[in-house]
């Protein structure tokens, strides 16, 4: 770290969501093992180490929760390839019979729309069990959907969960949360939480305040265009001191016309790793621990506080 004071999180949603395949979601859909060949969670590890790079794996439970055994390989799976394993949740398909067991109302599903009580639950639920299959605590969370809000920060410090990745533009214009801070660089909320908000960029804001992009991998058709290239690594030119790239576990699948993940063949795994050689020349790559690090030895200067109570829901 600190060979070229430009930093970038090269984080991967880890997920296996009831939409996105017809069955054994796990193993097709963080594993990413298809008819026709295998794009999944080792595959996109073994990229980050052809250039001596770590990614940080945001893994859900609860979209395939009955599937828990599984996920838990998929964990001590990455943990002990040597990469940095952190939390994300998509509460939303948990079944009733779970928040009945534990003593909530199955509605509101979406999390943004949590109370307090309900999101202090939830976290100290999931960081418990995915710090229990990866051996250590969890340091970092990153909200489903980017769907947040101020008793989901809460609920962060409660649990001793120093870092959110959810900051994002994108998400408060579709209404997945209240708030969002406009800025791509780290800041501290109120209660002492600290923030690396998603990578995102407006393009012409006198037309429509939806026209944003999000760095991600693949990147969609629209960064063909020369304009969206700004937003990419490779033509980002060293511009940004800090960014977040966003990935899933399928993402070197592509979709068939059912919309179920699927693998068609190599070009993304491919483009990909030209992304990954480019990223290596021109950032240090950083996880949720040397981020937190970077911060304690002021490598960040002194971050704007950012007041908790923005987020809260509206009454």
């Amino acid at each position: 770290m600190g060979r070229k004071s430009r930093y970038l999180m090269l984080t991967v949603d880890v997920e296996a969501l009831p939409k996105r395949a017809s069955d054994d979601h796990v193993r097709r859909l963080m594993w990413g093992e298809q008819p026709g060949g295998r794009a999944g969670v080792r595959e996109i590890s073994a990229l980050g180490k052809e250039f001596d790079l770590t990614h940080t794996f945001y893994v859900d439970y609860c979209g395939a929760f009955a599937r828990k055994p599984e996920i838990d390989e998929v964990v001590k799976w990455l943990v002990q390839a040597g990469e940095d394993v952190q939390l994300h949740t998509h509460p939303e398909y948990l079944p009733a019979e779970f928040w009945a067991e534990h003593g909530f109302e199955a509605n509101p599903r979406m999390p943004n729309e949590y109370s307090s009580e309900k999101a202090a639950f939830a976290m100290k639920y999931f960081s418990d069990l995915l710090a229990q299959a990866k051996g250590e605590p969890v340091l970092g969370f990153r909200a489903g959907s980017f769907r947040w809000n101020a008793g989901m920060l809460e609920a962060l410090a409660k649990a001793g969960i120093r870092l959110s990745s959810n900051n994002s533009v994108i998400s408060r214009n579709q209404g997945k949360c209240v708030y969002s801070e406009p800025t791509c660089y780290p800041f501290q909320w109120s209660n002492g939480v600290l923030e690396a908000p998603m990578t995102e960029k407006q393009f012409f804001p006198a037309f429509h305040k939806a026209l944003w992009g999000r760095m991600q991998y693949p990147f969609s058709e629209h960064f063909n265009k020369p304009f969206m290239r700004l937003l990419r690594p490779l033509g980002a030119g060293g511009q940004g001191s800090f960014q977040v790239m966003l990935l899933h576990s399928w993402s070197l699948l592509y979709w068939d016309e059912n919309d179920y993940a699927t693998y068609r063949d190599g070009q993304r795994i491919e483009g990909y790793r030209k992304l990954l050689k480019k990223v290596a020349k021109d950032y240090d790559v950083i996880t949720v621990p040397e981020f937190l690090d970077l911060q304690a030895r002021g490598a960040f200067g002194d971050l704007k506080t950012v007041d908790v109570e923005l987020a809260a829901l509206k009454a």
